[in-house]
């Protein structure tokens, strides 16, 4: 049986953790698959990985980032705050280098997947040269080419770069035609259909991600003030977590939206299922989204999806006016339109729940997982 490792940073709370543990439950029916990971940020993954995975944890739970602790200390001015709190980053790139090197080093496996670029130029310098080493780019660099160059660079010498949505590989394979690399489009994919769909009769918006700036939520909490002066009964729920809390805790409390809008945190599976099976209108207003799997949970749903066309990966999964909306240049007042028709309009709002459940097949994990399947079994490289 072969063995597939995927090297990941951590298996917390993040779309790319999400989307290592989905692949490594599907591969793992087939294939003996280890999660190689830098930092034990839990004592368990974040979400549900299959009892045959194996993870191997490269340092213990003391070597974990420090970012906020070294941003308070710079924040404070405090030089002996700053000096340790550096030193210890220092320490924790250190042994985050020297755990992963050494695992790709000894590594037993047939196939590596590398989920970094960090970890693409190590896979590429370190890997032994008989094992197929793929790269898997979920980020979008929107418009940040220094950020798309350190890509091509750290994966040029790789196998394969497998990229997550149309936009990317076009981009990539353009500029990587001279290299050994081959960019392949593999669509990011959702483990589990819901049997349950939302009614959508609630007055429930809902949407789901990290709370940081490119999440664009103090925007959507912008858009939910706007549409209260007309629709004052709809409420808003938020799930996720990050450094945005803070801010969108003020800007709800500043414009006394405390009953209306519920920040719910990091939350797992079931009570995520449970919040959308109440709700009736998904809205997206991301700067940047690489995907968008979160769109696509909520298609799974049955459940209409707004979303800015800045985001990528919005643009990739709706086909606007069929299955969802998409707004060009993040326009408030088209937002609120798209909006309120479908408020005003529960036919409507159910045809495009309907279309968004149908389109989200080929996103599955058993479709997904087979695209994976053929390019590790048809390959040469290890064999």
């Amino acid at each position: 049986m072969k063995k597939i490792s995927i090297l990941s940073l951590h298996l917390g709370y993040g779309g790319i953790e999400k989307s290592i543990v989905s692949l490594a439950n599907f591969l793992s029916k087939k294939y003996t698959v280890e999660i190689a990971v830098c930092y034990k940020l839990y004592d368990k993954a974040a979400f549900n990985l299959d009892s045959n995975v194996i993870v191997k944890y490269l340092n213990d739970n003391t070597i974990v980032p420090n970012h906020e602790s070294l941003k308070s200390a710079i924040n404070s001015k405090n030089i002996i705050k700053i000096f340790k709190e550096f030193k210890y980053s220092l320490k924790v790139l250190h042994y985050r280098k020297k755990g992963m090197i050494n695992y790709i080093r000894s590594c037993d496996s047939n196939i590596i997947i590398s989920t970094r670029d960090i970890f693409n130029e190590w896979l590429s310098l370190y890997g032994r040269n008989d094992i197929l080493k793929i790269g898997w780019e979920h980020n979008h660099f929107h418009d940040n080419y220094k950020y798309a160059h350190r890509i091509i660079r750290s994966a040029k010498k790789l196998d394969y770069l497998v990229l997550v949505s149309m936009d990317l590989l076009n981009f990539y394979k353009s500029k990587m035609v001279n290299y050994k690399c081959m960019c392949i489009y593999i669509p990011n994919c959702i483990e589990n259909v819901p049997k349950k769909l939302s009614k959508l009769n609630e007055k429930r918006f809902i949407s789901v991600g990290r709370l940081s700036p490119e999440k664009g939520y103090l925007d959507l909490l912008k858009v939910y003030k706007l549409l209260r002066n007309d629709y004052p009964d709809w409420v808003l729920d938020i799930v996720g977590d990050g450094k945005e809390r803070q801010n969108l805790e003020k800007y709800i409390k500043n414009n006394n939206l405390e009953k209306y809008v519920t920040l719910h945190g990091f939350q797992g599976k079931e009570y995520i299922d449970k919040l959308m099976n109440k709700s009736s209108i998904y809205l997206m207003t991301s700067f940047t989204e690489s995907f968008g799997i979160v769109l696509i949970e909520a298609m799974s749903h049955g459940i209409p999806c707004i979303a800015f066309n800045s985001a990528e990966g919005a643009r990739e999964i709706i086909n606007s006016g069929e299955n969802g909306y998409l707004i060009k240049n993040r326009n408030y007042e088209m937002m609120i339109k798209k909006i309120s028709d479908l408020i005003e309009n529960p036919v409507e709002r159910k045809r495009i729940g309907q279309n968004a459940r149908e389109s989200i097949k080929k996103y599955t994990s058993d479709v997904v997982g087979e695209e994976w399947i053929t390019l590790i079994e048809e390959s040469d490289v290890y064999e």
